[in-house]
């Protein structure tokens, strides 16, 4: 691990950079009014943990009552269970059995859940954990609309439920039903009629079980672009938002609804950088490039400086280009609105945490790399 960009104390200005800087006031506020939201709708809150990969965030989201988090890999469980978070769904498929001996394993420290969609992965995970004299929950992923993973009809979903009720060490717990690509379709309009269309594959899901006599105790999913339209729909128990807590320039693309754009959230995440050199006609040139910025979803904003263009020329390299006489210094500190949040946290090992222009806290990114 690198040594923190900062110390607690320094002022915002003394951070080195590039850096991960979170606006706390901002950050508290965006978690306090979900707690708010979901709580309201009778629902509970299961936030991604692959957004942050920081125990300490997640151990502030449990503060204000989520249930646990959700992981989409065995080693992001791993790093979260060991960070002292004991309730951890792991919202992906696990079929290598090195994988699934490791997942079974973590059964004896924490509360673990985890998806299925195949009969044989499901039968292999059964016998990882009989190996491990180890028992877990089992949801079944069901494709609602983002046509990634998960069964692709109700049929197939009440034969694999009947599996894992079947299986000695397998309890089947329910639904995950995740529209991913949901949400960040760019009108309210569309993504009511994603919502709309998913709901329905569990209405028709959950039916079929029921008439073969199996309970299905929670349907999970959702998320932060969908939740205005999750909130409303008696089909889902749990949600699954994560960027909510940090949030990103792509979601700001989202219309929110006439008037206005974004999810109702508030940017509390940010690349601090700095002004390298000014030695171009009309370029000035920053200190963060495409190893400090994902680039996925597109260019950062500039805060301040929206109507300019942040370009990640080169590994180190950020430009702006400049006209006129809106000028740069040297030495002069950006902030800046990364296109997806959870790609960037995965390039840094620490988080800084400021209040009121002081540094206040430092997470380490403690599942950062977790990809196996």
């Amino acid at each position: 691990m690198q040594r923190p960009p900062a110390e607690i104390g320094m002022t915002i200005d003394e951070i080195d950079t590039p850096a991960l800087v979170v606006d706390l006031d901002i950050y508290e506020r965006n978690l306090d009014k979900m707690a708010m939201l979901v709580n309201n709708a009778g629902k509970k809150l299961r936030p991604h943990a692959k957004m942050h990969k920081s125990p300490a965030v997640a151990q502030d989201q449990i503060k204000r009552g989520a249930v646990g988090v959700c992981c989409q890999k065995i080693s992001e469980a791993e790093i979260m269970v060991e960070g002292g978070i004991d309730d951890v769904l792991i919202t992906n498929e696990i079929v290598s059995p090195e994988k699934l001996a490791r997942v079974a394993r973590l059964t004896k420290k924490a509360k673990i859940g985890i998806c299925v969609d195949d009969a044989g992965a499901t039968r292999a995970l059964n016998d990882a954990c009989s190996r491990e004299d180890a028992y877990i929950r089992v949801l079944i992923e069901i494709d609602v609309g983002g046509h990634r993973c998960g069964v692709t009809s109700p049929a197939e979903a009440l034969e694999l439920a009947k599996l894992i009720k079947s299986s000695s060490n397998l309890k089947f717990g329910g639904l995950q039903a995740y529209h991913g690509s949901a949400q960040h379709k760019r009108t309210a309009l569309e993504r009511s009629d994603a919502v709309s269309g998913a709901a329905d594959i569990i209405r028709k899901t959950k039916k079929l079980l029921d008439a073969s006599g199996i309970d299905c105790d929670i349907v999970t999913g959702g998320g932060t672009g969908t939740l205005l339209h999750d909130i409303n729909y008696v089909e889902w128990d749990e949600l699954q938002c994560g960027s909510y807590a940090f949030m990103d320039a792509d979601y700001a693309k989202n219309k929110l609804n006439d008037d206005q754009f974004g999810t109702g959230f508030e940017h509390a995440f940010f690349v601090r950088t700095v002004i390298m050199s000014v030695n171009q006609p009309e370029i000035v040139v920053a200190d963060a490039g495409l190893k400090a910025i994902a680039s996925d979803s597109g260019n950062p904003t500039i805060v301040g400086h929206e109507h300019l263009t942040y370009r990640m020329t080169s590994d180190e390299h950020g430009c702006i280009t400049v006209s006129g006489k809106e000028r740069f210094e040297l030495g002069e500190k950006l902030m800046l609105i990364t296109g997806h949040c959870d790609p960037t946290i995965n390039l840094y090992d620490w988080i800084v945490g400021v209040r009121n222009g002081k540094v206040e806290k430092l997470w380490p990114v403690s599942a950062r790399g977790a990809l196996s």
